[in-house]
């Protein structure tokens, strides 16, 4: 047991330095969470390793405590403030002017944060190691509720007013480290560890990073587990809102109720955690989600501890060998999803049980089997108060009342209400939408919003949509859009499965659905969702797939032979809004329109290689394409339909380039300008490529 120094009598709760301590916390995390989605910008746009990926490097900066006297010389009050203030400076690289300078601005953010952490857990002051310990994990938690209110995304990079309030924040906490608190200047000796109970550092470094890891792949937002879990309709799984709010309280009960080191160091609560990890990955819905809360209270239950175990370790040694084996980790991750676009790819494809393997045998050693010291910061007791302290437990109790808030804030109605209208119309729109980033690499959730607003669509189907990793930063991008556009959501098949994602929106309630990983057998997986699709009364199916790339032949080949058996089966009015990788009249386009018994939208229109809209039992009204605007790398296609008042109907078969004569109804929204032949350059969303047309009889 740890006990406290004379100059803990004055201030036994520490409460200001507990938030101070928060606030760094937090700002940690948020460059840390932020820094690999910046970095996956560059071979997201060109589909292979960039180069730009050795920016990680920085994050090996605790090596540089190998050089005798470095680590007591940044834990100086003066150089430790130093730290702290570019640290929080470097959240500002949200508002730099390019890519390139926002990721160096964050690169040197991300060294900085690791040199502060490791000056702080490594503190020659009792106290200090105590309440840094509580402050990384509580501003975990101030992060997590701050991505609840922001609905998933992180609050430092949402947006200009956001990121000020946050660089804001850090800027006074760090004035008052400087020159208001004593705390930074507070020392006393701690003995050395006896070297018969000094952990390895090696395995130490192993376990932490594996730690580290699987909070950020499994916890960075709380609507993780959800997607992991999630399945098609009508029982498509527990809603990340509300039932975000069950992980965020399993973490909390983790880090407070089941963290006493007999527990969290037990080989059984070691196997409990083992068991919710299978659990998590291997089953669907409920019982997933079950797992996944399981986890969530073995996970956060081993932090105090171990943050213990590694401020008894060699500094340089662990946290650097922590970083590695979290970078691979990371990138064993990215792997088995881009495993088509990688080297070695074929040795990782769809292998997440590898990486929970490797995770969990990484804590089982490196923690569990270990002998750990009877010395304890995380639980100490200081002039007569335990850690952690009621001001610690009051503290975090407040940080997750406004997580709840946030959820009862944010909670959605059962039905919207929206009617199909007179003239039984309705529109569809495709779009690839790139994770809800932007050319630039900025986040584009609110411009999307605004851009769907005013197509006016009913149902939308994204493509390249599950950002829910934490290369793509963790962002729930059905959530927010369902929440912001008030529209039904099927997120498609789970992060788990090892996608890009495939996402469909509607104004109308979604009765059914199937989630389907198409034929695969040579390229990425190909993600499609089939739902039904409630119109007032009239059910529609919408097929939403992203199909293979053009040079995997085979993959096209019996992707489209699958698509064309759901067109053809399809009992109801069907829309296929699709990712095909093929030109007009191509073999796996006809296998579609001919056996899939479809019609083109438009099949005059030769200009395309991408994405297609094809329907049956439906009279098309119109058809547009939208330039993206650098908002995304695609074009928005969108097509409007009639639902014929009975099976003897006949479609509309000419078509008009004028408005003149087309009812109000049916045009699009002039706000994309006029019909335009070829691309359209300009940095706005414009009609292009020979639309909008329109259909009537001849």
């Amino acid at each position: 047991m740890v006990e406290g120094s004379k100059s803990d009598e004055k201030n036994p709760s520490h409460f200001r330095d507990i938030v101070t301590e928060t606030i760094f916390g937090f700002v940690f995390w948020s460059l840390f969470y932020a820094f690999g989605p910046m970095i996956w910008f560059y071979p997201l746009n060109e589909l292979e390793i960039s180069g730009y990926e050795v920016y990680v490097v920085v994050w090996l900066s605790p090596i540089l405590l190998i050089i005798p006297k470095f680590l007591t010389f940044i834990q100086n009050k003066w150089i430790l403030n130093l730290l702290r203030l570019i640290m929080v400076a470097c959240v500002g690289s949200f508002q730099a002017p390019d890519t390139l300078t926002r990721l160096q601005i964050l690169a040197l953010g991300n060294f900085v944060g690791m040199l502060q952490l490791s000056a702080t857990i490594f503190s020659k002051t009792n106290i200090k190691r105590s309440i840094t310990f509580w402050g990384l994990i509580l501003g975990y938690f101030a992060l997590l509720v701050g991505r609840i209110w922001f609905v998933s995304v992180s609050p430092a990079f949402n947006d200009v007013n956001a990121n000020t309030a946050v660089v804001t924040v850090g800027l006074i906490a760090c004035v008052d480290r400087l020159l208001l608190s004593g705390f930074d200047g507070q020392a006393d000796d701690i003995p050395p560890v006896d070297p018969k109970q000094t952990p390895s550092s090696i395995l130490t470094g192993v376990a932490f990073g594996s730690l580290l890891y699987a909070t950020q792949w499994l916890f960075g937002e709380v609507s993780v587990v959800a997607r992991w879990s999630v399945t098609g309709y009508p029982s498509p799984g527990p809603a990340p809102n509300p039932w975000g709010m069950v992980i965020l309280l399993s973490l909390a009960i983790g880090a407070i109720l089941f963290s006493d080191t007999i527990v969290s160091t037990s080989k059984i609560w070691w196997l409990l955690g083992l068991i919710g990890f299978l659990v998590l990955f291997y089953y669907r819905g409920y019982l997933s989600f079950g797992g996944g809360v399981l986890l969530a209270l073995y996970i956060m239950s081993l932090w105090p501890s171990m943050l213990d175990q590694v401020s008894c370790t060699c500094p340089p040694i662990t946290l650097t060998i922590a970083v590695v084996v979290y970078l691979v980790e990371i990138f064993f991750w990215v792997w088995t999803v881009a495993y088509n676009f990688v080297p070695g790819g074929v040795y990782t494809r769809e292998h997440t049980d590898y990486l929970i393997g490797f995770v969990m045998l990484s804590l089982l050693v490196g923690f569990h089997l270990m002998k750990h010291s009877i010395r304890t910061y995380s639980f100490a007791t200081f002039v007569n108060t335990s850690m952690p302290s009621k001001a610690i437990r009051l503290f975090l109790g407040l940080i997750i009342l406004v997580g709840a808030s946030g959820f009862v804030y944010r909670i959605q109605p059962n039905e919207y209400g929206h009617q199909l209208g007179e003239h039984k119309q309705f529109s569809a729109m495709v779009w690839t939408y790139h994770f809800g980033y932007d050319n630039r690499g900025w986040p584009s959730l609110e411009r999307t919003a605004k851009l769907i607003e005013d197509t006016g669509a009913d149902v939308v189907g994204l493509l390249e949509s599950d950002a829910s990793k934490p290369f793509l930063g963790h962002n729930d991008l059905g959530m927010w859009l369902g929440e912001r556009l008030k529209m039904y959501v099927d997120f498609g098949p789970a992060t788990k499965d090892h996608t890009w994602g495939s996402l469909l929106l509607s104004k109308y309630p979604i009765v059914e659905s199937q989630h389907l990983l198409l034929p695969s057998p040579e390229g990425e997986l190909a993600p499609a969702v089939v739902a039904t699709v409630n119109m007032s009364g009239h059910l529609v199916n919408f097929i939403v797939v992203h199909m293979g790339n053009d040079r995997d032949d085979l993959d096209r080949k019996l992707q489209a032979e699958q698509l064309a058996d759901n067109l053809a089966n399809s009992k109801h009015p069907v829309v296929f809004l699709g990712y095909v990788t093929s030109a007009p009249n191509s073999r796996d386009y006809k296998h579609l329109t001919t056996v899939g018994k479809a019609k083109d939208i438009d099949s005059t229109d030769l200009e395309r290689w991408c994405e297609y809209i094809f329907y049956r039992k439906l009279i098309r009204l119109g058809y547009a394409r939208i330039s993206h605007a650098s908002l995304s790398d695609t074009e928005i296609q969108m097509a409007k339909f009639r639902i014929p008042d009975s099976d003897d109907y006949v479609d509309n078969d000419k078509i008009v380039k004028k408005p003149d004569g087309i009812p109000e109804h049916v045009r699009f929204n002039s706000r994309f300008g006029e019909y335009k032949d070829g691309h359209s350059y300009l940095p706005d969303h414009l009609f292009h490529m020979s639309t909008p047309k329109y259909f009537v009889q001849a």
